[in-house]
């Protein structure tokens, strides 16, 4: 399910990037600030850079937007009327610590108690559809980083898992090492089939004991911030795929960037500046020449941004092979 409808094939894909990030009391409340907001003159901009990427040899990105992160699928759907490039949306909130007062003061525990209406809203968005635009979610998503698995954070997992369970819905997280065997425990107690879970961020870890660990566990990793590298190197980044992939661990790695197309919650300039790659053509441009450099094979890249999204979001073993790894470039 993408958001223009079902697709035959997705073809070579990027499993955690984002269309927009917004922050909608701000543009609402001052919409005169640099950044702005023009939904028609960033969605050009956002497709503009997908077909560079569609010319690249990338076919389609997941854009893991939730709530939390400023998620408005009506521009989205804008942009994918603009772009060749398939667009999977997302369901779930994003949080470090404390949930958002509307979920915070509801609930289990809260100060006026009540139901706890988070799995609801996710099951609606994967099954009936994101508000009123008829496009469904594909995968859910929660988060943990450096405060470790909070109050906060545990209502979403277990919330999460609740959708996984009545839906089949694959999960993606974002974590910080080593909070990803923390995010196992939390949702295999919660009843998640953990070969359906990628375990995002895991690429900003060197300790391959750590991410055989989440491997052996079942669940995916996510090499997924290639360009941001004042976290993990360039070097560290393909250096850990590369000695991945020679021990076997292919079928369990997906590529991204974490990259936006538009996001007003970070200076642009300041952006480019420190992160120069930090964008959607780092990878078929230069992560993937180096990969080969370091001996890993067409087949084990096929298997990362091909094979293995498509097992993520739902395809069988025997599902038709017709995509393609993104073409050959030279660095």
């Amino acid at each position: 399910m993408t958001v223009k409808g079902e697709v035959g094939d997705l073809g070579a894909t990027l499993m955690h990037e984002h269309v927009f990030g917004l922050s909608p009391e701000i543009l609402w409340n001052w919409p005169d600030i640099p950044e702005g907001w023009d939904l028609e003159v960033r969605a050009r901009e956002a497709a503009a850079k997908l077909d560079a990427v569609k010319a690249a040899g990338i076919d389609t990105i997941v854009d893991l937007t939730v709530v939390g992160l400023g998620r408005y699928v009506p521009a989205v759907q804008r942009v994918a009327e603009l772009t060749e490039v398939n667009i999977v949306v997302a369901t779930g909130l994003y949080t470090y610590d404390a949930l958002p007062p509307y979920f915070g003061n509801r609930g289990p525990g809260s100060l006026f108690g009540g139901a706890d209406r988070l799995a609801e809203f996710f099951v609606r968005d994967l099954t009936e559809g994101i508000g009123r635009t008829g496009v469904r979610a594909a995968m859910l998503k929660c988060a943990s980083d450096h405060l470790g698995m909070t109050r906060g954070c545990e209502r979403v997992f277990r919330a999460v898992a609740e959708a996984h369970v009545a839906t089949g819905a694959p999960i993606t997280t974002h974590s910080a090492q080593p909070g990803g065997l923390e995010q196992q425990r939390v949702l295999a107690k919660a009843g998640v089939d953990l070969t359906k879970v990628v375990i995002g961020h895991a690429g900003d870890s060197t300790d391959l004991a750590y991410l055989e660990e989440l491997i052996a566990n079942g669940s995916f990793l996510g090499m997924d911030r290639f360009g941001i590298e004042t976290i993990s190197s360039f070097d560290d980044r393909c250096a850990v795929v590369a000695a991945l992939c020679e021990r076997g661990h292919a079928g369990r790695l997906v590529l991204s960037h974490d990259s936006y197309c538009f996001n007003d919650r970070f200076d642009p300039d300041v952006v480019r500046r420190r992160h120069p790659n930090y964008h959607l053509l780092h990878i078929p441009t230069d992560v993937l020449p180096e990969l080969r450099r370091r001996g890993v094979t067409e087949e084990q890249i096929h298997q990362m941004l091909v094979d293995n999204p498509r097992r993520i979001l739902g395809w069988t073993s025997t599902s038709p092979r017709t995509g393609t790894s993104p073409r050959r470039t030279t660095s």
